[in-house]
């Protein structure tokens, strides 16, 4: 898979979001219900507007981390007093320097080798991932609404200032 990703100063975010832990590789199930639970939280109290960033928050390694122990937090940019219940929650998103990739995928079974293009890339690059701060996916489609089902996004891989 050939990306280029660039070095980028993103800002820290206050976002909503709803989690899921355990094995989400590949699974668009889960990522459909999040999405769900979350747009259907968001849609009533009209926080679903044009400029609304949509993405998702991983802080674990699926290295390191057990696959049943994974956590991944489904996201949206919210205005910072935003009031949330049941299984909507708040956080900032921390900003700081992230190697950057757009990327088009054919579905969500490539989206393992991408991330793996960006830290491979990060790594001939010398690059130390920064474990402190979790790395996100910032959506720029709905596949849904994509011709072939595509699906395009931002990988942001959290690394430490260079």
């Amino acid at each position: 898979m050939e990306i280029s990703p660039k070095i980028e100063n993103l800002p820290e975010r206050h976002v909503a979001f709803v989690s899921f832990t355990g094995n989400y590789i590949a699974n668009s199930k889960v990522f459909e219900n999040l999405f769900d639970k979350l747009c259907g939280w968001a849609g009533p109290k009209g926080l679903l507007k044009p400029d609304v960033i949509m993405l998702s928050s991983y802080q674990d390694d699926p290295k390191i981390t057990p696959l049943e122990e994974l956590t991944v937090d489904v996201c949206m940019t919210a205005p910072e007093d935003v009031e949330v219940s049941g299984e909507v929650r708040k956080k900032i998103l921390p900003g700081g320097q992230y190697a950057v990739a757009n990327v088009e995928l054919d579905g969500p079974q490539e989206y393992g080798l991408a991330w793996e293009a960006v830290v491979g890339w990060s790594m001939q690059n010398n690059l130390q991932i920064d474990i402190a701060r979790p790395s996100y996916e910032i959506y720029k489609n709905s596949p849904k609404e994509h011709p072939q089902g595509n699906h395009i996004l931002d990988i942001c891989l959290s690394i430490k200032s260079v």
